[in-house]
Formats: structure tokens, sequence, C-alpha cells
């Protein structure tokens, strides 16, 4: 706040401004700040692959069959309300990993906490069965975040959505 006072003193017009104009942009330049770093952390803690993925940026044109009422259903985050996880199959090169990514910025965007895994990290054989505090410590992260995705190859018809590691 006090970086926000110091700019705002600086700037013309600063003068003919009065307390309770001073006071309401100084309260709205904290809240963006507040919520810009809270925002910042939720990404960080998602460790999402492509952290440029946006769902405003996808191509329906390219030749993936991605459904687009779907796609724009899953963006909206009802499927993370109620408590469901995401998994992305499809071929390899079809951009499974992007949309995922996508899909966890707008979550993060919306507020929502977000934990982002390869497949293969999930399953017994990527998570390390000799490492049980491991596997116990990764259960336990999931339960805590708001919607977990990840992305793998599956069957050759184009990248499918299905709801995953249901509690």
């Amino acid at each position: 706040m006090a970086d926000a006072f110091a700019d705002l003193q600086t700037r013309d017009g600063a003068d003919d401004l009065g307390h309770a104009e001073w006071l309401g942009l100084l309260v709205d330049r904290e809240a963006a700040h507040r919520s810009t770093k809270r925002y910042q952390s939720r990404m960080r803690a998602a460790k999402l692959r492509h952290v440029g993925a946006a769902i405003e940026d996808v191509d329906y044109r390219a030749p993936r069959k991605l459904d687009r009422d779907l796609f724009r259903r899953l963006a909206d985050g009802e499927w993370i309300e109620k408590r469901q996880n995401l998994i992305v199959t499809g071929p390899c090169g079809v951009g499974k990993t992007w949309l995922a990514c996508a899909l966890g910025q707008k979550a993060c965007r919306d507020g929502r906490s977000v934990l982002y895994h390869r497949l293969p990290r999930l399953t017994e054989g990527g998570a390390g069965v000799d490492r049980p505090s491991r596997d116990q410590k990764k259960r336990r992260t999931l339960g805590q975040v708001g919607a977990a995705g990840g992305a793998g190859s599956g069957p050759p018809a184009g990248p499918h959505f299905r709801p995953a590691l249901k509690r």
C-alpha cells in the first residue's frame, strides 16, 4: 500500500483528489495487488508445464477432433465444483498437455487451486512403489486441491476428457 501511496502522490492531479478518493484508490490498488499475488501463488503451486496456455488461445480448427461445447463446459469449472478430476487422453501430438494446462490456468484465474501431473506420475509405476511416504503425501495433496488434471497417451481418436480419480 505504501508503494501505491507513493505512486499516487507523484501523479498529476493528485492534489485535486479528496480524502475519500485517495482512500478508494489505495484500497483498490491493494485489493488488485493481493489478488494478483494469490493468482501467482496458485499458478506456482499448480506446476503447469505450459504456464502460457489459455483457453482463449485454443485453436478449434486444428485437426484433433476437439468438441468445442465440451471444452467450454470444462472451462466453466462445474466439474471442479463437483469435486471431480480430469484426465485428458488421445494420440501423441494433439496438444493434450497444452489443453490440460489451459484448463488449469483458467481454474487458477477463477480462484481455484490446481495440481497438474502427467499420468505416469499418478499411476503406481510412475509414483514409485518403493517410496510409500511420497505416495501418501501425493494423495494428501490431491485431496486438498480443487482440481487435479493430467495428460497421457490414449486411444487414437483425438483428445478425450473424462472424470478420473473419483473419491
